[in-house]
C-alpha cells in the first residue's frame, strides 16, 4: 500500500523533492507514437509552460525539470517561510490566479467590508489557501489536471491520463540534491533524444544555459546562491557555473564509450565528497537505486524520526554511494 503523502513530507528536515508523475495510457504524453504516426511533441510546451506560470503562483520554486516522452521529473523547493509571511490579501490574490474562490473571498478582494462572523469564516479559509500554497500535493495535482484535462480534450476521451499519484523523494542534503538535479537534467542524454545539455529541450539546464549565457538566471526558476555560509540568501546552495560543468562532464561520461571519470577538482563533487564512481551511479540510476528519501545517514535518521517511521529505507545505499 503506498505511503500517505504527510508522512513522505517533512519540512523540518528539508525543504527540496523529487517528484515523478508518468502517464498510464499507451498513447505517450509527449513525442510521437510509433504505432499511429501521431506527434504529441508540443504537450512539452504544455507542461513547461504551467510547471513555471505555478512557480510564480504557489509558494514553491523549481530547482529542475525535465518534461520525457511519457513522464516528467521536477525538483521543488517548498518555501513555507514566504507562504507564512504573504499577507492574507495576497494570498487571496494567488489562489485566485488558480480558482474563482467563493463569494466571501471575491467580496474580500473586491474591497466591501464584512461583517465580523464574515471575517472568522474568511480567517479560516485564507489559513487553508496558504497552506495549499506552499503543499507539494496541491502543486503537483493543479499541473497534471491541467496537462490531462488539455490531453483529454485533443484525444477525445476520458478517464485516467496520469498514473494514479505521483512519486515524491525527500532529497535530505546537498549530496542528495545536486546528485538528483544532474540526474534530472540529463534524462534526455540518457534517453537518446539530445546530445549535450544546451540542446536537451523542455529541461531546466537548457533554460539555465540559455540565461547564463547572458550573464543572468531565470526568474522562474530557484537561483544558485553560491556555497553555505552565514547569512546565505536564498538559494541552491551550489556556484551555477559549478553546477553546469559538473552536468556538462557526466553527460561525456554517459555518452562515452567507455567509462568516464570525472576530475577530482571538480568543486561540488570534491566539497559535497562523493567519489566519481558512485557519481556516474547516482546520476544515471537515481530512481532505480532509491525508492523514498536520499541522504546521508544523520540526515535520514532525523527524518525518519521526525515522522515517526520505524525503518530507514535506503540507507544502505546511502551510505555506500553518498559516504
Amino acid at each position: 500500500m503506498p505511503t500517505a503523502r504527510k508522512n513522505q513530507i517533512s519540512l523540518v528536515d528539508t525543504k527540496y523533492y523529487h517528484c515523478i508523475s508518468r502517464c498510464v495510457r499507451r498513447a505517450f504524453l509527449c513525442g510521437e507514437d510509433k504505432l499511429t504516426g501521431k506527434s504529441y511533441e508540443h504537450r512539452r510546451e504544455w507542461v513547461e509552460e504551467k510547471l513555471l506560470a505555478l512557480a510564480m503562483v504557489f509558494c514553491i520554486d523549481i530547482c529542475a525539470y525535465a518534461v520525457m516522452s511519457n513522464h516528467t521529473h521536477i525538483v521543488l523547493y517548498v518555501d513555507d517561510k514566504k507562504a507564512s509571511r504573504l499577507s492574507d490579501k495576497a494570498i487571496v490574490i494567488r489562489w485566485h490566479k488558480l480558482f474563482k474562490g467563493n463569494w466571501l473571498t471575491q467580496k474580500f478582494i473586491d474591497g466591501n467590508e464584512l461583517t465580523p462572523s464574515e471575517l472568522i469564516m474568511l480567517s479560516s479559509i485564507v489559513d487553508m489557501y496558504r497552506e495549499r500554497l506552499a503543499s507539494v500535493s496541491w502543486f503537483m495535482r493543479v499541473l497534471n489536471e491541467d496537462i490531462a484535462r488539455r490531453a483529454n480534450k485533443e484525444d477525445g476521451c476520458t478517464g485516467r491520463f496520469w498514473e494514479g499519484r505521483f512519486k515524491s523523494q525527500a532529497l535530505l542534503d546537498e549530496a542528495a540534491l545536486a546528485a538528483c538535479m544532474a540526474y534530472v537534467d540529463l534524462n534526455p542524454i540518457r534517453a537518446k533524444i539530445a546530445c549535450t545539455p544546451e540542446t536537451s529541450d523542455f529541461t531546466s539546464i537548457k533554460k539555465r544555459i540559455e540565461h547564463a549565457q547572458h550573464g543572468k538566471q531565470p526568474k522562474n526558476l530557484l537561483r544558485f546562491a553560491g556555497n553555505p555560509r552565514q547569512n546565505m540568501p536564498k538559494g541552491l546552495p551550489f556556484e551555477l557555473k559549478y553546477y553546469i560543468e559538473l552536468v556538462e562532464l557526466t553527460g561525456r561520461c554517459l555518452r562515452a564509450d567507455k567509462r568516464g571519470h570525472i576530475i577530482d577538482e571538480q568543486p561540488i563533487l570534491s566539497r559535497l565528497q562523493i567519489e566519481p564512481e558512485n557519481w556516474l551511479k547516482l546520476t544515471t540510476r537515481f530512481t532505480k537505486v532509491f525508492h523514498g528519501a536520499v541522504g546521508r545517514q544523520q540526515a535520514m535518521t532525523e527524518y525518519c524520526s521526525h515522522l515517526q517511521k520505524q525503518r530507514r529505507p535506503n540507507l544502505t545505499n546511502c551510505e555506500r554511494l553518498l559516504g
